[in-house]
């Protein structure tokens, strides 16, 4: 319970270095952010924080990395945080809300470990278990799938960009195995990927009729 408490001690005496994003040197951000990150650690290892400022206020986002068996961690901590003037205070990443950028196509790409992709140019289409019916699976599909197919790294950004996509929780709880491959153009079974979770929420409301 002291990690707990010295988590939002700090977060609290120096919630207002976040807030002044374009005022303080990257240096001393640097430093607020690291020590914060360091006591979140001292709590758990394995757990990570987003800050995002916003124009009259930030959020805090506490993080699982979209392992279940941390999201109690996540929630406990979350559970005890104080209200911060200012602040939102958020457990796990959250479902993207606006998808206007991605049907409109005008999304920036996203780059990780020299892997650049779209979410606008990225779909998927649902597989099936035989022997767990119940269980989602997609295949994801890229338009450079085979520029990027023996990077070490692809299958992690993938799960990266759904994860922020669809939010942690659902990451995790929803889709049950990922494979990956070649856009070979339109295919009447491919659904853009920003409908993922539109898609997870009709398959999960039909198992509950």
């Amino acid at each position: 319970m002291n990690t707990i408490i010295n988590f939002w001690n700090y977060f609290q005496q120096n919630n207002f270095v976040f807030l002044l994003l374009n005022e303080i040197s990257k240096d001393e951000l640097k430093t607020h952010f690291d020590k914060l990150l360091e006591i979140l650690h001292q709590y758990n290892k394995d757990l990570d924080l987003i800050i995002k400022n916003k124009t009259k206020g930030g959020e805090l986002i506490i993080t699982a990395n979209g392992n279940p068996y941390l999201f109690k961690e996540v929630e406990l901590l979350v559970h005890h945080a104080p209200v911060v003037e200012r602040w939102k205070i958020t457990a796990f990443l959250q479902p993207e809300t606006n998808l206007t950028k991605y049907e409109n196509g005008t999304d920036k790409p996203l780059e990780y470990y020299g892997i650049t992709l779209r979410i606008s140019e990225m779909y998927f289409i649902p597989l099936e278990n035989p022997n767990k019916p119940t269980d989602l699976g997609i295949k994801v599909l890229l338009q450079n799938y085979i520029v990027h197919k023996d990077n070490p790294r692809l299958r992690e950004v993938i799960y990266v960009h759904i994860e922020h996509l669809i939010g942690e929780k659902a990451f995790a709880n929803d889709i049950a195995f990922i494979a990956i491959g070649q856009f070979e153009g339109d295919d009447e079974n491919q659904i853009e990927l920003f409908n993922l979770k539109s898609y997870i929420d009709y398959c999960n409301s039909t198992l509950e009729i």
